[in-house]
């Protein structure tokens, strides 16, 4: 339900204003931001005129943006009526999701969240609110696509949400780590700090959901294990939640080890970037493997972002896109 009242302004076919009317407003200046910072950034991301007086903001521009600019002012100033905060990565997340691809079933009030002890994790991007939806509903997710996607950070919190929730016993890290070959094994210190720090990625998200001392625990006991893929063999793994990062860097073989790992109860998110394999020149990806062959069979769930969802510093979307652009420039020449 909104909880903006709507005034239609006339201005001509090509453009449209509309002035969205706030109850609170004790909220406004945080809906703002500072000097009207978010206002500023709303405007620059989807390119409509915004001004403010008393508690009414008036948006103008072309319909289809204005609708969007209403979209995500309406889910921002609900995020604050429900106490959260609003920065400007929220604002950012907004402005992808007032996106008209977005799935229109669901409005920002309403879109999918992770509930973990630390706090509800949400979607930042129509790719992410899709993943998410795989993440609850299916045994095995394939996610993938370019770095700051939030493929990695948002299973980590499906995993420690389920573990908390007790709907699944532990946590299975997994990571292949390519660049260590066979050197491995004379790398100091236990088989944990061995595969460390390949797995950082993974902890800091793990330290993002839970206290410290708790992860710690949780590490200590075995609820949380950090499994590197090649000791996964002859394993079964029951009641886990189970996640391969950098899948890309698997072989064929190993993909396939990995998957034949899953038992009774157990939830599996494998995660790849495509573009960075490290594998050695002219061996094939597990990771494109396995999508090419699980492509359509039940209970498999896949995810594939682009560009437009990378939730980090706005310019890396801009880096990967041009990447993209130059890489497909090459294939067709």
């Amino acid at each position: 339900m909104s909880h903006l009242s709507v005034s239609p302004l006339a201005r001509g076919v090509a453009d449209r204003a509309v002035t969205l009317n706030f109850a609170d407003n004790a909220l406004l200046p945080l809906l703002l931001g500072e000097h009207d910072r978010h206002l500023v950034r709303l405007e620059q991301g989807l390119n409509v005129r915004l001004s403010c007086r008393g508690n009414r903001v008036a948006i103008s521009g072309v319909p289809e943006r204005v609708e969007m600019a209403k979209t995500a002012l309406n889910g921002l100033y609900l995020r604050l009526e429900r106490g959260e905060t609003v920065g400007a990565s929220e604002v950012d997340a907004a402005i992808r999701l007032a996106a008209p691809e977005t799935d229109p079933r669901l409005p920002l009030a309403d879109l999918p969240a992770i509930r973990t002890r630390r706090g509800a994790v949400g979607p930042r991007s129509a790719g992410q609110m899709r993943y998410m939806e795989l993440l609850a509903h299916t045994e095995a997710v394939f996610a993938v696509g370019p770095a700051g996607t939030g493929k990695t950070y948002l299973a980590v919190a499906q995993a420690v949400a389920m573990l908390q929730s007790g709907r699944v016993d532990r946590i299975v890290l997994s990571r292949p780590a390519v660049e260590a070959g066979e050197r491995l094994g004379f790398l100091p210190g236990d088989m944990k700090e061995k595969v460390d720090p390949y797995l950082r990625p993974l902890y800091d998200a793990l330290h993002d959901m839970m206290p410290a001392d708790q992860v710690t625990r949780r590490l200590v006991s075995g609820e949380i294990e950090v499994a590197p893929l090649a000791f996964m063999r002859g394993r079964t793994l029951a009641h886990s939640f189970v996640i391969l990062d950098e899948a890309q860097n698997t072989t064929a073989v190993q993909m396939k080890m990995f998957l034949t790992r899953m038992g009774e109860g157990t939830r599996m998110v494998i995660t790849g970037d495509p573009t960075q394999i490290d594998l050695p020149l002219g061996q094939k990806s597990g990771l494109f493997d396995a999508l090419e062959t699980l492509e359509g069979v039940e209970g498999i769930g896949i995810a594939r972002f682009t560009h437009g969802d990378v939730v980090r510093h706005p310019l890396v979307a801009r880096i990967v896109a041009a990447y993209d652009q130059r890489h497909a420039q090459r294939s067709t020449s």
